[in-house]
């Protein structure tokens, strides 16, 4: 007797429908979340360079990271009622680039290049400094490529490139960091130095517009103030 022919199983939404067997889940009215003016200011800002709102969701993101240190439940749920998405959109996008961080995180954060080139100039030994001299309050790993091999070994320090850099410069480094803020190892920092034409090379002008190059309000008055002078 001849076996039957194979069947492919019918589709049951096409025979009988589909039916949901639960309600629909409604999304979380944002219309109230409170968001502070500054973030606020930031985001909508970023949204206004892009014809889709949703272009904007890696400055909103960093926006929230800048003024929590992470990307916090919270924050998140901010951006989300300012840009008209929904906080899980955020949240999938934050959890895709590994630069944003969905857990709490030291104030300060080294990333230290352990690609070939700064691998092949010693990347691993000034890791090991880094993490051996950090505290609870600095976040160090490794980083794949960091794209300044001209500088290498380098390590990015709170958003900043510093390079050549040695295993004796760890310690240093985390020390001012701790004390100083943004003031470390000001002579292996590279946006201080000299360009390929030379000091008079004219920079990118699209540095100053980086919220860290930002004059501060209080030094933007006193160089007007002595203009005028």
């Amino acid at each position: 007797m001849a076996k039957p022919a194979f069947q492919t199983p019918s589709d049951q939404a096409l025979t009988e429908g589909r039916t949901p067997d639960k309600e629909p889940v409604g999304f979380e009215d944002l219309a109230e979340v409170e968001v502070p003016a500054g973030l606020r200011r930031d985001i909508e800002a970023a949204m206004k360079k892009y014809p889709q709102k949703r272009s904007a969701s890696i400055p909103a993101l960093w926006a929230v990271q800048r003024k929590y240190g992470w990307c916090t439940p919270e924050g998140i749920r901010q951006a989300a009622a300012v840009m008209g998405v929904t906080p899980a959109y955020l949240e999938s996008v934050a959890s895709f680039y590994d630069l944003f961080h969905l857990e709490p995180v030291g104030k300060h954060e080294v990333l230290v290049c352990t690609n070939i080139t700064c691998w092949l100039r010693g990347g691993d030994d000034v890791l090991a400094a880094f993490q051996q001299a950090a505290g609870d309050d600095v976040h160090v790993r490794g980083f794949e490529c960091l794209g300044a091999c001209d500088i290498a070994p380098m390590a990015s320090i709170d958003e900043r490139y510093y390079g050549p850099l040695e295993p004796s410069d760890a310690p240093e480094a985390i020390s001012q960091l701790k004390k100083r803020g943004g003031k470390v190892l000001m002579d292996k920092r590279l946006e201080d130095r000299e360009a390929a034409g030379g000091f008079e090379t004219p920079a990118d002008k699209r540095t100053s517009r980086h919220p860290l190059n930002k004059e501060k309000p209080k030094k933007a008055a006193a160089k007007k103030k002595a203009a005028r002078r």
